[in-house]
């Protein structure tokens, strides 16, 4: 019988895969690749109020590029990464966070979102969501300027 990774072992990226999470049951396996946890952990991360944006800056540009080539992986799990073992799963997220907002209840509120999704939805046990606020956005302050559109056509 499979041993169930510690959170030290999800942390160190130990256990069955460290790019998907298999669920097994009598009649059967479920492979999760971690992209599926990171854009579900986005998407309820997202949700809550006082969040401006997910990753730090450099990650927004690069990914704002990227999502301009055609063909390319959607934004929802930019900010987000994920560990994870056969029954259970870390995530690590980097937030925006409006001016204004109290940080610590923000965070407690992502945080019970975030596990509330992620558990809800694959089956796996969130064993820690840690939170990195890396920037707070001011009400004066413009967004990051989105690059001109790549391409021959306009």
């Amino acid at each position: 019988m499979p041993q169930t990774p510690t959170p030290a072992d999800l942390q160190k990226g130990h256990g069955p895969s460290s790019e998907e999470a298999t669920l097994t049951s009598e009649r059967g396996r479920t492979a999760l690749a971690v992209g599926v946890i990171e854009k579900i952990a986005g998407m309820a991360a997202r949700e809550i109020p006082g969040i401006h944006a997910l990753g730090s800056g450099f990650t927004r540009t690069f990914g704002a590029v990227r999502d301009r080539v055609p063909g390319s992986k959607s934004g929802a799990g930019r900010g987000v990464k994920a560990e994870v073992g056969e029954k259970q799963a870390a995530i690590d997220i980097a937030l925006v966070v409006e001016y204004g907002v109290v940080i610590p209840v923000l965070a407690a509120e992502v945080r019970a979102n975030v596990i509330d999704a992620v558990e809800r939805m694959t089956g796996l046990e969130v064993v820690e969501v840690n939170i990195a606020v890396n920037d707070v956005h001011l009400p004066d302050e413009p967004d990051e300027e989105e690059p001109e559109p790549v391409g021959r056509v306009q």
